[in-house]
């Protein structure tokens, strides 16, 4: 979060333009910097996948998630690297790429990318939210003009300790064990969303996040009644792109997973 701040306010850009939907605090905090924001909005017919040619070519700064928030859309690394150009800086919020097995697509660690900056968090997987630690990796002139902008002392020694841990080989074992567990969770979840697809429950697949998007008919009635039954899910239509018929639901367990459902049925059967 402090990263899309630094970036906002750090870099002398143009005309930034995010790609929705996704995860909003990006372009909030560029709006906040005193920026004009341009949108580029994926469809549900494409699926939400990116489509290069979308993207302003004068655009020099572009935003993306991947994989994305909330659609559960992981984007090939081919058609991100593509973004690239002289003069562009291409920011990657791969906060949530941890919960890809392999961590496939993921553009950390790559130098052959001009412009090229990925977020990453090590909170998602590891339930540590509160301590608010993550990293940025770009070239050094990137990092430099973020470092100017940052306040002193901006990481706690709790979460300096955290991250330690959590690169350790034996913590990217886990989370690597993490990430297969929530692949098998979630299709689970989306082999018992697919019973619901007479009621016009849809599914956005293929998904790869710790998370899946749902169309649902009178979602905000069902978000309601889903509560009254002992399960949160996420509105979506905070998010650019999506409308009120749109939830995102958690990878969970298969317990868990099986509760959510008969709870969903029960939602779905209710009287207006």
């Amino acid at each position: 979060a402090e990263a899309f701040v630094l970036l906002a306010r750090a870099l002398k850009v143009r005309r930034p333009v995010v790609v929705h939907p996704q995860f909003t605090e990006p372009e909030a905090a560029l709006r906040d910097a005193g920026h004009t924001v341009d949108r580029v909005l994926l469809r549900e017919e494409d699926g939400f996948r990116l489509d290069p040619a979308a993207v302003p070519e004068d655009a020099d700064l572009v935003v993306v998630g991947n994989p994305t928030n909330p659609t559960s859309v992981l984007h090939p690394a081919p058609v991100l690297a593509g973004l690239a150009r002289p003069g562009r800086v291409l920011v990657v919020d791969e906060a949530f790429m941890d919960a890809v097995p392999g961590e496939r697509e993921a553009l950390a660690g790559r130098t052959d990318v001009p412009g090229l900056v990925v977020l990453r968090s090590l909170t998602k997987t590891w339930g540590l939210a509160g301590l608010r630690i993550g990293y940025v990796l770009s070239s050094p002139e990137v990092i430099a003009e973020l470092e100017r902008a940052q306040p002193l002392w901006p990481v706690s020694t709790p979460a300096l300790a955290a991250a330690a841990v959590c690169v350790e080989p034996r913590a990217l074992a886990e989370a690597e064990e993490a990430a297969r567990r929530i692949a098998e969770d979630r299709a689970r979840l989306v082999a018992g969303l697919a019973s619901f697809a007479g009621t016009g429950v849809r599914v956005v697949e293929p998904a790869e996040g710790p998370f899946v998007l749902v169309r649902v008919p009178g979602a905000a009635d069902v978000r309601r009644r889903l509560r009254t039954l002992g399960y949160a899910v996420r509105r979506g239509d905070t998010f650019p792109g999506l409308g009120e018929e749109w939830l995102r639901l958690a990878v969970r367990d298969r317990e868990t997973t099986s509760g959510f459902l008969a709870a969903l049925s029960t939602a779905l059967d209710a009287p207006a």
